[in-house]
């Protein structure tokens, strides 16, 4: 059996996100490091803000960072088998790097707030993201040059990330619609995430990469710098910073995944929808997502009859 971990993006943070995770020990350490960075209790914070603080791009991604990695701690107390493949999409990446052991809790989440805010100064005010689904590549490729935005993430089964302002990207997921895309919606994310908008973004966030100690990883970290294993943090540096300003592929990266015999898939969450991409992707893999079960108990129970 070889497992991959899939760590989630943003656009699925919701209330009860840490609800499997309010009374475990192993969780704790993470907590404390989010508690740090939000100002209170991930758990406290998803319950109280207001909904445009949950969704908002530095407390969003600090969120779903610190679901990752209190997931993986739960699950995997003493460190999961060093076979495992973990990879993460968008932010997720930062969890992947935090649960392979490269940084610490505390220090993933600093790096997490300090991404967030090297986006949130380089792009515009009214920059997002939107969707569309069941058009060719190609196609897509022109509606994003009709109105001025770009591609940000390649998925599986012909779903794309697009980034732009968020006047230009309604109006082109309408055009979309009217091309006979299957769906196409603005997303609620507030940054032109992997799009040449935050290319200021790249070299303060280098920098901060730069100033914290790295460890060799101690499970199987794929980058989607290339769909590649990471061997030396210190080399694939750079590729995780410039990502922040470039055109990611995830369907390159869960074909990778297949190519090196991964036969279950665990998304972290918070969310199903890394799970239900590889599900299309991957039919002959077993994947599951913890937001499929009600207790970590049953997440446990998946994991030991594979």
């Amino acid at each position: 059996m070889t497992l991959a971990l899939l760590c989630s993006g943003q656009g699925h943070q919701n209330r009860e996100m840490f609800g499997l995770l309010a009374t475990e020990p192993a969780a704790q350490l993470v907590f404390e490091a989010a508690t740090a960075m939000l100002g209170t209790n991930p758990t406290d914070f998803c319950r109280t803000a207001a909904e445009t603080a949950l969704h908002a791009n530095r407390d969003g991604q600090i969120l779903c960072v610190t679901r990752a990695l209190a997931i993986a701690r739960a699950l995997f107390p003493g460190g999961a088998p060093s076979t495992t493949i973990v990879a993460g999409y968008s932010v997720g990446e930062m969890a992947a790097w935090g649960v392979s052991g490269v940084w610490s809790p505390m220090d993933t989440l600093k790096l997490v707030d300090q991404r967030a805010r090297a986006m949130d100064a380089a792009g515009g005010p009214d920059d997002g993201l939107g969707y569309v689904r069941g058009l060719p590549q190609a196609a897509v490729e022109r509606l994003t040059a009709r109105f001025g935005c770009a591609i940000a993430i390649v998925n599986p089964d012909l779903l794309f990330i697009v980034g732009g302002d968020r006047r230009s990207i309604a109006a082109l997921c309408t055009a979309a619609l009217e091309e006979g895309a299957a769906r196409a919606a603005p997303m609620i994310v507030h940054v032109a995430s992997h799009t040449s908008r935050l290319a200021g973004a790249v070299a303060p966030f280098d920098n901060a990469l730069a100033s914290v100690a790295m460890n060799r990883p101690t499970l199987r970290l794929m980058t989607a710098s290339g769909a590649t294993l990471v061997a030396d943090p210190h080399r694939a540096r750079k590729g995780l910073a410039r990502q922040v300003a470039e055109r990611i592929d995830w369907a390159e990266v869960i074909e990778a995944l297949g190519e090196r015999g991964v036969t279950a898939i665990l998304e972290l969450g918070p969310g199903r929808a890394l799970a239900e991409m590889a599900t299309i992707a991957l039919p002959a893999v077993k994947v599951r997502a913890v937001d499929d079960f009600h207790t970590l108990s049953g997440v446990k129970s998946w994991l030991a009859a594979l």
